[in-house]
């Protein structure tokens, strides 16, 4: 069987994604529209919220900064994987060359880091906000959210490196199937005729630092907040400074959901099929949701959305 595979990092591979096996013909392009208009939905919502934040002078505060961040980051990470998925579906595209499957899969994974980094930046701007009110304009001065988002963003773009890199040095078929619909680094270590313990252990290893240790810092600043928030006499204040916290706690409840999801899915004795979607839903379901729940949620960015889309002169347009 694997006769054909020949030396590390063999750059004359191509990568076949077999997308979702059991997935029958005729489904293919309902499953296709279903995505495309999720698709289309991340990223009118996300630039909606973008334009807004950027456009509206009361909204540039720190949490909004951190927002445009989510934002930008939720375009980007999707659009790695998502047009992909719409080729393979509506075209039968399944190809990908070496260097596009790892970067597909480098891009992937750093963008899922910053997420979870971004996540617990803003759980920091709450903390600070809610528990130290007084310092809050010394602690959150535009220099120091630059440094906070700008540290989240490159840590996260270096972080997945070594594991791409040893990645492409194992050896594949001239064609190696991956059982995904996209390069995710399990499915392309799976779709190696080397040993694979390695680097599914680094992987596992990798994701359970850039999981487990943000989930962390986000509880223990809830923890704060919420002894905070409990000290506070006037049930009129307490909600006020709960409901400053209630969107980022309902993007931090869906990021982590689609992660246990997607992490269920690949752990438990269950058809490849469900490793797939575990995966897909990870890869759509909070980039869907976050823009809808800061425009439900968040009276500002909601109030700034219909401002811009309802009260816009039309001669105004164009002028600086």
């Amino acid at each position: 069987e694997n006769i054909a595979c020949n030396g590390s990092g063999n750059s004359q591979t191509s990568f076949y994604l077999t997308g979702i096996p059991s997935l029958q013909k005729s489904l293919f392009l309902p499953v296709f529209l279903i995505f495309l208009l999720l698709y289309l939905l991340i990223l009118v919502g996300n630039a909606l919220i973008l334009v807004a934040v950027v456009a509206e002078r009361s909204l540039h505060k720190p949490m909004y900064f951190f927002l445009i961040n989510l934002s930008a980051l939720d375009i980007l990470f999707t659009t790695t994987t998502v047009p992909k998925m719409l080729s393979l579906l509506l075209l039968g595209d399944r190809f990908l060359s070496f260097p596009a499957c790892f970067l597909q899969m480098y891009l992937f994974h750093s963008f899922s880091c910053s997420e979870a980094f971004i996540l617990v930046v803003m759980a920091y701007d709450r903390y600070v906000a809610i528990c130290r009110p007084l310092h809050y304009p010394v602690h959150m001065t535009p220099q120091t959210n630059t440094a906070l988002a700008a540290s989240a963003w490159i840590t996260a773009l270096l972080l997945p490196i070594p594991a791409v890199i040893q990645t492409s040095q194992m050896a594949f078929d001239n064609i190696a199937y991956i059982y995904h619909c996209f390069c995710d680094h399990l499915a392309v270590v799976q779709a190696s005729c080397s040993d694979t313990t390695p680097q599914t252990l680094m992987g596992f290893c990798i994701a359970m630092v850039v999981s487990f240790l943000p989930l962390l810092l986000v509880l223990l600043s809830y923890a704060r907040i919420l002894s905070s928030v409990l000290r506070i006499n006037s049930k009129e204040g307490r909600s006020k400074a709960f409901s400053t916290c209630s969107s980022h706690l309902l993007v931090v409840g869906t990021y982590y959901s689609s992660i246990a999801i997607a992490y269920v899915a690949y752990r438990a004795d269950l058809p490849v099929d469900f490793h797939i979607m575990g995966n897909v839903v990870y890869a759509i379901l909070t980039p869907v949701l976050n823009p809808l729940i800061y425009t439900l949620r968040n009276k500002d960015v909601k109030s700034a959305i219909t401002k811009m889309m309802c009260h816009q002169d039309p001669k105004s347009i164009g002028k600086p």
